[in-house]
């Protein structure tokens, strides 16, 4: 089929291909509305893609698929909620005809931020540090190496890499002391919240107009109106204007973890700092302003913190150092970082004043990294389901009640809300205590895993590799509250349920027995299958990942000719067979 479609998004790329949301204005010649995710293979002579680009295209949709490993992230889903429900794939070689169309707004602020990225990249600053700037003032991040993404992750500091409500409320505190004079006139107030609002979306503008800086200048704009209409009371109100905007204008937002997060922070700053904050009264200036950091910041962790550990499974300890210590200075970073951008801009950035921003950065980054490096204060692959984060946010809520007015009926609600947290994780611990066979899905890999309870016997060809750290065993792992995984060669022969397991590899060898077996077939063994049947009259056979796609496509026809159930992981994803005993 033919498709012309117009990019609208770029996405962060994988090592092999460029990644964009496009829309789709024409199949086959006629009109068509909707979103395709677009996977082009990487190529050193042609140039990505930009915003606002439309290409010609004859090729075939794609489904995404779902996971394939039990308990693995779920793009598909992930992609629904960007209203994506198929996908493109192919090379430059194979795009008919290429055209730029008349540039949207969008395209217009992507393409600014692309020149004043270019413009950076000429300033004597380190290549580490100019990652970290374009991700801090400009959003753009993915010029960072995985090994600083993870140490800023490690330190609790993650935040500051993703320009999202933490930056524009600095920039919208900045913004009111410096159009505070205005104040003094009549109607002041009128034109420093319009003016307010103007350099917001003047932000949003210069980062691309990225979806999470969007929603987080919309939120701060209803708090600039809320103070236009000199209501002080109005926080919360405007917080939820903003809030029911956002949803109006695309209600899949409330499924993306940024914005949960970015309102679940606010809305716990809003509530829970004044009280954390009355509880200590320091005398001098300093004490009070990091008093007044620390506060914020355990109101904010307190907020997100279910969510957080549900997200990503793990919980930074030293998370209040880490922002005790740059928080106070992230202001001062990120207004010197867009008055720096600002001459480089204009070509008129002096090399001194680059190189000791630039230096700024390094020491931030050492600093983030020192963190980072105490590894024992990092808590990882923490188990957190659904059903925990409901009944911790339940439980904070009624901690919350209980310590805003003490009452024996607040009491008791906090007691229950405690007997219910815990009892969610003995129903999730008991839940997952399960005895069963997996064969995972891995390419040119073969896994199997026996699970008893919270312990897992891994069978593995290669047994050099690390592999329980590594996808899939790491989410599967916690995910299933095992605490121990033993590994072992990978056998030819073994008993799971009083069922047999034969496992070919790529020599072809089985042994021969009388009881119906289970075939798993490895690295492409060069066996007749039907003679393969014949001799063990197979109850399933199924294929792993460790296979080549044409001899698996082979052994399905053949399945389906002898009437044998037939499994490819690749397709029907992980194998998973469960002790009835």
């Amino acid at each position: 089929m033919e498709y012309q479609i117009t990019i609208s998004e770029i996405l962060k790329p994988d090592n092999y291909n460029s990644k964009y949301i496009a829309k789709v204005a024409y199949i086959n010649g006629q009109a068509a509305k909707g979103n395709l995710l677009v996977s082009i293979q990487k190529d050193t002579l042609n140039p990505e893609l930009e915003i606002d680009t439309t290409i010609l295209i004859k090729t075939q949709t794609l489904p995404i698929k779902a996971p394939l490993n039990p308990d693995q992230f779920d793009y598909k889903k992930y992609m629904r909620s960007l209203s994506v429900h198929h996908q493109l794939r192919f090379k430059n070689s194979d795009i008919i005809h290429t055209i730029k169309n008349s540039t949207t707004l969008r395209g217009l602020a992507e393409s600014s931020r692309t020149s004043i990225i270019s413009k950076l990249k000429t300033t004597p600053i380190e290549p580490k540090a100019q990652a970290i700037i374009q991700a801090l003032v400009l959003g753009q991040k993915r010029d960072i190496n995985k090994t600083l993404y993870s140490q800023y992750a490690a330190a609790g500091a993650i935040h500051i890499l993703a320009v999202s409500g933490l930056h524009v409320g600095i920039i919208f505190i900045i913004l009111q002391f410096i159009f505070r004079p205005l104040l003094r006139i009549r109607h002041g107030e009128l034109f420093r919240s319009l003016l307010i609002i103007l350099c917001l979306w003047a932000f949003a503008f210069i980062t691309g107009l990225s979806p999470s800086v969007c929603r987080a200048v919309t939120m701060f704009s209803c708090l600039a109106f809320a103070g236009l209409l000199n209501r002080r009371s109005a926080t919360i109100n405007s917080l939820a204007l903003s809030f029911i905007i956002l949803l109006f204008y695309n209600p899949l937002w409330v499924l993306h973890v940024g914005f949960q997060l970015s309102y679940l922070a606010v809305l716990s700053i809003l509530l829970i700092q004044p009280k954390l904050y009355n509880y200590y009264m320091p005398r001098t200036y300093i004490k009070r302003k990091a008093w007044g950091i620390l506060t914020v910041t355990l109101a904010a962790q307190i907020g997100i913190l279910p969510l957080s550990i549900y997200y990503f499974h793990q919980f930074p300890g030293l998370f209040f150092i880490t922002n005790i210590i740059v928080l106070p200075f992230l202001g001062l970073i990120l207004g010197i970082g867009i008055f720096v951008l600002l001459l480089a801009i204009l070509n008129i950035l002096p090399d001194p004043l680059a190189k000791s921003y630039g230096w700024i950065i390094e020491q931030m980054n050492a600093f983030i990294g020192w963190v980072a490096a105490q590894d024992s204060f990092l808590f990882r692959d923490i188990p957190f389901s659904k059903w925990n984060v409901i009944a911790c946010y339940f439980l904070i809520t009624a901690l919350f009640l209980f310590w805003s007015r003490t009452t024996g009926k607040r009491l008791l609600l906090s007691m229950v809300a405690t007997i219910i947290f815990i009892g969610s994780f003995i129903m999730e611990i008991e839940t997952h205590r399960e005895n069963k066979l997996v064969i995972f899905q891995k390419s040119r890999k073969t896994l199997i895993g026996i699970q008893q309870a919270s312990e897992m016997k891994l069978f593995k060809s290669d047994t050099a590799s690390l592999t329980t750290v590594t996808y899939p065993l790491k989410s599967y792992s916690v995910a299933n509250y095992i605490h121990k995984i033993t590994e072992e060669k990978l056998p030819t022969y073994f008993n799971y349920n009083a069922t047999p397991i034969v496992v070919l590899d790529s020599l072809g060898v089985f042994p021969k027995i009388s009881e119906k077996p289970i075939i798993v077939l490895t690295e492409s063994p060069r066996v007749n299958l039907n003679r393969l049947i014949d001799s063990l009259n197979p109850i399933q056979i199924v294929a792993d990942g460790s296979n080549y796609h044409s001899s698996v496509a082979r052994w399905k026809v053949t399945c389906e000719i002898r009437g044998i159930l037939f499994h490819h992981t690749g397709e029907d994803g992980a194998f998973v067979m469960k002790n009835t005993e």
